[in-house]
C-alpha cells in the first residue's frame, strides 16, 4: 500500500489502536485524545485505549449538554465536547517574555519557542477545517505567529470520520464534514457491528503510512470499506441543524440594521462562551505581571473575546458598548467579513457555540430569521 494512496484502506482492532499510541510515544509525541471528565468529553493526555470514553455518547441542544451510555462499546461514539484542538495549538495563556532588573539595567528574556510535539487522536472533519482556518489566519500571512507555527508543524493528526451527528451539528451545510477530506496523517472510521469492533484506516501522509506499517493490520475488505462509507452517510443524513451558507456573506452585510440584532441582544449575556468554545476564534490580548518589589516582570498572551467591553476600548470608551453591537460584530465577522480578510468562512458548523450558550442562542436560527424576513 502506497503511504499516500487514499484509495487503499487497512483495518485495525482496538489492540492495533493501542499499538498506534505506543508508536507515537516512541516518536516522542505527546498523545492527546478524548477522555471523560466532570460530566463532559474533553481532550487531554491519554496513555491507552482504556482512557477513551468507551460506551459514552452525548446529547446536545441549545444550552444543553448531557452524557449518556450507549448500548455498545464504541470508543468515539459522541459528537464534540467543549474543547477543541485550539487548546493545544493556541493555548489560553502563554508567556511571551520576562524581564529582570539587574545591576547593569534590565535583562529581557524572550520565551523560547515550544518544542513539544502533539499527536491528536480523533480529530473530526469540522475541527480539521478549523485547524486549516487558524493556519490561514495565524501563519498564512506576512507576520506568522511563531509559537503557533512551532506547535502546528510538529503535530501528527489522527482524524476520525464521524459516526454520530450531535443535536447542534451543521457541518454538512458548511461543507466541512462529516467526512475528513484532508489535513490528516491517518483517518479512522469506527465499526461496531455483530460484536466485532474494528477501525477502517486511511492514510493521508507519508508519515502516516510509515506509522501504519508498524501496527498490526490487514487490508480492508470491500464490504468493510462500504460499511465505513455507510457510517458517514448515516451521519450526513442526521445533522442536528442546517445553515444555508452560500449567500450568507451578502445577506448579513445588507442587514446590519435589522431588528433581529435587538432581539438576540435581549437574550445575549455577552459572556463570551461562544468564542471560548469556538475552534476558530483567535482573538487575544496581552497583560503584564510583576513581583511586588518591582524586580521582575513578564508579559503574557491570553485569549480574549469580542464580547468583552474592553476588547474594543480605545481612548474615550468602547467602540461597541452594547450587546447588540458586540453580537453583530461576532456573527458578521464569523460568517461574512472573515471571507474578506482570509478568503474563507470562520465557521465550521461544529455547533459548540449553540450547545454552550447559557441561553441557547442559535447562530443557524439567527441567519434563518434574517433570511426569512427578506422578500422572496
Amino acid at each position: 500500500m502506497s503511504p499516500t494512496d487514499s484509495t487503499q484502506h487497512a483495518v485495525v482492532t482496538p489492540e492495533g489502536l493501542q499499538a498506534l499510541f505506543e508508536a507515537l510515544k516512541r516518536r516522542n509525541y505527546r498523545v492527546i485524545g478524548p477522555i471523560l471528565r466532570d460530566g463532559a468529553i474533553i481532550f487531554d493526555d491519554i496513555a491507552s485505549v482504556g482512557d477513551l470514553p468507551k460506551g459514552w455518547t452525548d446529547e446536545q441542544d441549545g444550552g444543553h449538554y448531557r452524557l449518556h451510555r450507549r448500548d455498545d462499546g464504541a470508543l468515539f461514539g459522541y459528537a464534540v465536547g467543549p474543547h477543541s484542538w485550539k487548546k493545544f495549538l493556541l493555548p489560553a495563556t502563554q508567556r511571551l517574555w520576562s524581564a529582570e532588573r539587574t545591576e547593569h539595567g534590565v535583562a529581557i528574556t524572550p520565551e523560547p519557542r515550544p518544542s513539544e510535539r502533539f499527536a491528536f487522536i480523533g480529530v473530526r472533519a469540522c475541527d480539521l477545517n478549523a485547524i486549516a482556518i487558524q493556519d490561514r489566519v495565524l501563519i498564512g500571512g506576512a507576520q506568522a505567529d511563531l509559537r503557533y507555527q512551532s506547535r502546528r508543524q510538529g503535530a501528527f493528526i489522527v482524524a476520525l470520520n464521524c459516526g454520530v451527528a450531535g443535536g447542534t451539528c451543521f457541518c454538512a451545510s458548511m461543507h466541512t464534514g462529516p467526512k475528513a477530506s484532508g489535513g490528516y496523517d491517518l483517518v479512522l472510521t469506527e465499526l461496531v457491528d455483530d460484536g466485532e469492533h474494528r477501525f477502517v484506516v486511511g492514510v493521508g501522509s507519508e508519515g502516516g503510512g510509515t506509522v501504519l506499517a508498524e501496527l498490526p493490520h490487514r487490508s480492508a475488505a470491500s464490504e468493510e470499506v462500504a460499511a465505513a462509507e455507510a457510517v458517514v452517510a448515516h451521519t450526513l443524513a442526521n445533522m442536528g441543524r442546517a445553515m444555508y451558507s452560500d449567500d450568507v456573506h451578502d445577506l448579513l452585510l445588507r442587514n446590519l440594521d435589522h431588528p433581529r440584532w435587538d432581539e438576540v441582544a435581549a437574550r445575549c449575556l455577552t459572556c463570551g462562551n461562544c468564542t471560548l468554545v469556538c475552534p476558530t476564534c483567535f482573538c487575544t490580548t496581552v497583560e503584564e505581571s510583576s513581583d511586588l518589589d518591582g524586580s521582575r516582570t513578564a508579559r503574557s498572551q491570553r485569549w480574549d473575546s469580542c464580547f468583552t467591553m474592553d476588547f474594543s476600548y480605545i481612548h474615550g470608551g468602547s467602540v461597541r458598548a452594547t450587546a447588540r453591537s458586540r453580537y453583530r460584530q461576532w456573527m458578521t465577522h464569523k460568517l461574512a467579513t472573515w471571507w474578506d480578510q482570509f478568503g474563507t468562512t470562520g465557521c465550521v458548523g461544529c455547533g459548540r457555540c449553540i450547545t454552550w450558550c447559557p441561553v441557547g442562542i442559535d447562530i443557524t436560527e439567527e441567519v434563518a430569521a434574517i433570511r426569512g424576513s427578506e422578500p422572496s
